[in-house]
């Protein structure tokens, strides 16, 4: 948990059939005041998004004590409720049978007199060893960071627990469990380590560029194990670690704020061992990204996911402008939830499967299509909510640039290209819509991506403020927030010094998470 740093259709050379470039889609339509109506008429702010999570009113950042629980996705989350801006934290609550349809739930932790509650975990107690429950009723256990409110700005670690699966929440009396009396001392990833049978917290030292780990039986009473780092990017502070094993690896993540990739706040990753009291990194790895684009920070991972899932969600937004986002009455929202698998020792990403049960129509199929050079429209009117799916490839040897633009209208869009010269996947966001509100928003994002003989592949959300790229099999991501008017929901593509080859491309809208919004 970090202090906030700062504050027609397309021409017949592709083939569409009348039929498709005649359908009618629906998008929302600007109004004078923040509210627009949905599809279903509806009411609904503007920049709200439809697909992911985010609190009815008031800010939120990271994700917290994340936890599947009687057959409920539990998430908890850094809330001001209070206000629009950073502050009074507090541990927000939702809760999902499905990972897409959230519920709001009331706060769950709330800051008093003497602290605020800071990101950590959540915990299934279901040996009682922490005695905070019974045997028949094992507790949920939060262990989280109290930061005090006094000239001190300690930070420690404390626990609450719930005797009702998550409804209500009791500090513990004996809080803290583990103080160092430092300032910058956040963030608990805890899980259970079966091979040890002992509960281990991995925590972060930010200034230190390091990650410690501490063992306990109880989850009141910790010892030290070791510590790791620095390694990776240290062009920030290191914060929100969280270590999880992965097929044959154990992962670690580490939060950095700032230097990230598209500049502010990012996520980098480590691949490994863990013995149960040290984590040894992989030899020869260099800085590795969770996602290139400017809007992924602070994710973690659930604990006790079913069928071995490891399921990631980040907070979506970045701490060079997070609190001038001009969204209202909220601010801040998480990214879409992803399934983390690895490949050759990397990383890769995809949607939750549960996305597609909220797949309703195709708007556009195409297939071995050639589009000329320049822009050309693909679709007038795909929504604010669909998906699309892609292999693009150039269409000659000098085309140098091609891709898709998203939320196009009115002189706006939002780019995903590919450079071929430099051999980049980019989101170019400087003509998306609401930029000024920030100096730093406007930008190119982007990622090293090979160019393979068959095309680049995507796989591309897009919501109402929000781009979310997969590339390369998912093993690189690009996140970014975008401010367009309701009515920009043209899609077309676009080529430079030659043609682009469609080898495959097909949009399907998504039935919105939020009906009532």
């Amino acid at each position: 948990m970090p202090f906030p740093s700062r504050r027609s259709v397309l021409s017949s050379a592709l083939g569409l059939s009348a039929a498709a470039a005649t359908t009618p889609f629906l998008c929302t339509t600007a109004a004078a005041a923040p509210a627009v109506r949905d599809a279903s008429g509806l009411r609904a702010e503007t920049y709200r998004p439809r697909l992911h999570f985010s609190p009815a009113r008031n800010w939120t950042n990271d994700p917290n004590g994340l936890i599947f629980h009687e057959g409920r996705w539990h998430l908890f989350f850094q809330y001001n409720p209070e206000g629009d801006v950073w502050g009074n934290m507090s541990w927000g609550h939702a809760v999902s049978s499905d990972l897409v349809q959230w519920e709001e739930r009331p706060v769950a932790i709330a800051h008093d007199d003497q602290e605020m509650i800071f990101s950590g975990s959540v915990v299934y107690d279901e040996r009682n060893t922490s005695g905070l429950g019974s045997a028949d009723r094992p507790p949920l256990v939060a262990v989280y960071t109290s930061t005090l409110k006094d000239d001190s700005g300690l930070q420690r670690q404390s626990l609450a627990y719930s005797t009702d699966a998550g409804e209500t929440w009791t500090k513990y009396a004996g809080n803290p469990v583990l103080d160092i009396g430092a300032r910058d001392f956040r963030d608990p990833s805890v899980f259970w380590h079966a091979d040890s049978g002992r509960w281990v917290m991995a925590l972060a030292l930010p200034t230190e560029y390091k990650i410690r780990f501490y063992a306990s039986d109880d989850l009141k009473s910790w010892r030290r194990l070791s510590d790791f780092g620095p390694l990776g990017a240290t062009g920030g502070i290191w914060e929100c670690p969280n270590l999880f094993p992965l097929g044959d690896r154990w992962v670690l993540l580490v939060s950095l704020n700032p230097g990230g990739p598209a500049g502010g706040s990012a996520t980098q990753y480590f691949t490994g061992t863990f013995d149960g009291t040290a984590f040894t990194p992989d030899a020869g790895q260099g800085t590795r990204w969770v996602d290139w684009g400017a809007d992924c920070y602070a994710g973690i991972t659930y604990n006790d996911a079913p069928d071995g899932r490891r399921v990631f969600v980040p907070w979506m937004n970045n701490w060079l402008y997070a609190d001038r986002v001009p969204t209202s009455p909220w601010r801040g929202a998480m990214g879409f939830p992803r399934e983390l698998t690895l490949r050759d020792g990397r990383l890769r990403q995809r949607p939750v499967r549960e996305l597609e049960s909220h797949r309703t129509r195709r708007l556009l199929s195409l297939t071995g299509e050639t589009a000329p050079e320049g822009t050309r429209r693909l679709l007038a009117d795909t929504g604010q909510l669909y998906e699309l799916q892609a292999v693009l490839a150039p269409g000659s040897p000098a085309t140098s640039d091609f891709g898709v633009d998203v939320r196009s209208g009115g002189g706006a869009y939002t780019r995903i290209g590919y450079d071929t010269v430099a051999g980049e996947l980019y989101i170019d966001r400087r003509s998306s819509g609401a930029v000024g509100f920030a100096a730093e928003f406007p930008g190119v994002h982007r990622a090293p991506v090979a160019l393979p003989d068959g095309g680049l592949d995507l796989r591309v959300l897009v919501d109402a403020s929000s781009v979310e790229v997969y590339a390369a099999g998912g093993t690189v991501c690009l996140t970014d927030q975008i401010f367009p008017d309701p009515d920009a929901c043209g899609l077309r593509t676009y080529a430079r010094g030659g043609a682009l080859r469609i080898e495959t491309l097909t949009a399907r809208s998504l039935r919105p998470a939020r009906p009532g919004h």
